[in-house]
C-alpha cells in the first residue's frame, strides 16, 4: 500500500484513465492505469483495468496476458484464504490505516467477467478449446458464490451487530442504492456469461451444456425473446419434448427453421461504463472501550443516482430491422455486490475507528495537546472509504441473434443514438459470425470473426 492509497481514494487516482476511456482513447486509459507491483494490494485489480483496456483497444495478447495475471492473483487470495494468514496479516494493518490497506479481493461478478473477457481473447485467436476452459471456470465461480453468499452476509450481519449497529440506522443514513440495483437477487448471477458459455458450447457441438446455460440465462431474463428462442431452438433439436411444450406455451412457438447455405449473426453490445464509487460520511452510534454506546463518522463507499437510460442498438439487413435486448446490467452487480459488503465494512471500520480513538487519547495523556492534535488529523485524513473496483467494465451488455442469415457478403446497417455506420461482414455456412460492438460516450468501434 502506497501513500496515495492512503490519502486519496481508489476513485479519485483513476479519474485520468476513465477520462481517457470516455474519450474512446484506450491505450491511453491503460497506460494511465495506476501501476503497482505484484506485492501490491490493488496489483489484480490494476491487471483487470489494463486488460478491459487493452481488449479495447484491440491488443488481444496483451489483453490475454494481463487477465492471466489477474487470474494467478485470484488462485493466490484463494490459497491464503484457506491458510488463512495473508488477509489476516493485512487486515491487521487496516486497523490503523484503513480498508485500502487490505488486498482487494476481486468478487464474484467480476471474476465472472475476467473469464467472459478472455474467453473472447481466445476465440479471436481461433482458440475455441481455450474459450471453454475460461466459461467453464466463470460458470464455477457463479456455482460457489451460489453455496457461499448467503452464508457470509448472514455471518457480517452478526458481526456488524455485535458492535452495536443496527442494520436499519446505516442503510437510512447512506444514499440510498435501490434504484441502481433493480430487481435483481444478488450480485454474482451473470446471465451474460451463461449466454457466452451456451454459445461457446453449441460451436463445440455440446449441444446439453449449451441447453443447460440457455435456460440459466433464461431464468434471469426471461423477457428476452432472443434467449426464448434458444431455449426453444436448442429444446426441439435435443427432442426435449416436455420441455418444448412447457417453453411454447410460456413464449410460443419457435419462429423459424434451420435453412440450408445460412449463418448465424450474434451481436454482443456493450454499451457505456460502470459508474464510479463515491464516498459518503455516516454517525453512527457504535460500542467503545468502555462498551458504552459513543457515535463516530465512518467513511463508506456509495455509488450514487440512477441506472442510465438503456439503448439499444439497431440492425439493419434486408430491408429489416433488429434492436438489441438487454441481457446483463453490470452496474446493477456491482451495486449489489457492495451492498452485501457493507455490513463487513462497517464492521471492521468501527474496530478501526475505537483503535484510533485509544490511540488519541493515548497520545493526548502521553503528548498533551500535541499529541492529541496531531492524532486526530491523521485520524480524519487516513478514514478513507475503500473506492475500489473494477471500473472500466460496461455498464451493460445486450445481445442480438439473426438465425438463417443467406451465406455471402452483408452490409449491416448499424444505427445507435442517432449515428449510423455500415459494418461489412461474411456469413459462412452453419457458422456464427460474431460482431463485439461497443459504444462509450461519443466513441463506438467493434470487432468480427467467424467461428
Amino acid at each position: 500500500m502506497g501513500m496515495s492509497d492512503l490519502f486519496f481514494g481508489y476513485s479519485q487516482q483513476m479519474q485520468e484513465s476513465r477520462s481517457a476511456q470516455l474519450r474512446g482513447d484506450f491505450v491511453l486509459a491503460a497506460a494511465s492505469v495506476i501501476s503497482v507491483n505484484s506485492h501490491h494490494n490493488n496489483y489484480g485489480l490494476s491487471q483487470l483495468e489494463k486488460a478491459r483496456l487493452q481488449f479495447l483497444a484491440h491488443d488481444g495478447l496483451a489483453s490475454q496476458k494481463s487477465f492471466e495475471l489477474a487470474y494467478q492473483q485470484v488462485q493466490a487470495q484463494e490459497q491464503a484464504a484457506k491458510i488463512q494468514i495473508s488477509s489476516s496479516l493485512k487486515k491487521v494493518s487496516a486497523v490503523v490505516t484503513n480498508d485500502n490497506a487490505i488486498g482487494y479481493e476481486i468478487p464474484s461478478y467480476e471474476q465472472g467477467m475476467l473469464h467472459s473477457y478472455q474467453a473472447l481473447n481466445y476465440l479471436y485467436q481461433g482458440n475455441l478449446e481455450g474459450a471453454l476452459v475460461e466459461v467453464r471456470r466463470a460458470n464455477l465461480v457463479q456455482e460457489r458464490a451460489l453455496k457461499t453468499n448467503q452464508a457470509e452476509l448472514y455471518s457480517a450481519e452478526e458481526a456488524m451487530a455485535d458492535k452495536g449497529i443496527n442494520s436499519n440506522n446505516l442503510y437510512e443514513n447512506l444514499p440510498a442504492m435501490d434504484n441502481l440495483i433493480g430487481n435483481i437477487k444478488n450480485s454474482f448471477q451473470n446471465a451474460y456469461t451463461f449466454y457466452l458459455s451456451a454459445l461457446l458450447y453449441e460451436t463445440g457441438k455440446q449441444y446439453n451444456d449449451a441447453y443447460i446455460d440457455y435456460k440459466r440465462a433464461l431464468e434471469i431474463y426471461p423477457n428476452n425473446t432472443f434467449l426464448q428462442q434458444d431455449v426453444l431452438r436448442l429444446a426441439n433439436k435435443l427432442d426435449m419434448n416436455e420441455d418444448y411444450t412447457r417453453f411454447e406455451q410460456r413464449f410460443g412457438r419457435y419462429q423459424t427453421k434451420d435453412q440450408k447455405n445460412s449463418g448465424q449473426i450474434v451481436v454482443i453490445f456493450e454499451q457505456g461504463i460502470v459508474s464510479a464509487k463515491e464516498e459518503a460520511s455516516v454517525n453512527l452510534p457504535i460500542f467503545n472501550t468502555r462498551a458504552d454506546f459513543k457515535f463516530f463518522t465512518f467513511a463508506l463507499p456509495v455509488y450514487r443516482g440512477r441506472l442510465s437510460t438503456l439503448m439499444p442498438l439497431s440492425i439493419s439487413l434486408d430491408e429489416k430491422s433488429y434492436l438489441s435486448q438487454e441481457i446483463v446490467r453490470l452496474q446493477s452487480l456491482a451495486t449489489k455486490d457492495l451492498q452485501e459488503k457493507l455490513p463487513g465494512l462497517v464492521t471492521r471500520q468501527a474496530i478501526r475507528l475505537v483503535a484510533k480513538e485509544q490511540i488519541r487519547q493515548n497520545l493526548s495523556k502521553s503528548a498533551g495537546d500535541v499529541g492529541n492534535i496531531l492524532a486526530s488529523l491523521y485520524n480524519i485524513a487516513s478514514e478513507k472509504a475503500d473506492t475500489r473496483s473494477w471500473s472500466s467494465l460496461p455498464n451493460n451488455v445486450q445481445i442480438m441473434r439473426l438465425n438463417n442469415v443467406a451465406v455471402g457478403h452483408k452490409k449491416l446497417t448499424v444505427s445507435y443514438s442517432g449515428v449510423k455506420q455500415v459494418i461489412d461482414i461474411e456469413v459462412v455456412d452453419s457458422k456464427i459470425t460474431l460482431i463485439n460492438f461497443t459504444a462509450i460516450g461519443n466513441y463506438t468501434g467493434y470487432q468480427t470473426i467467424n467461428f
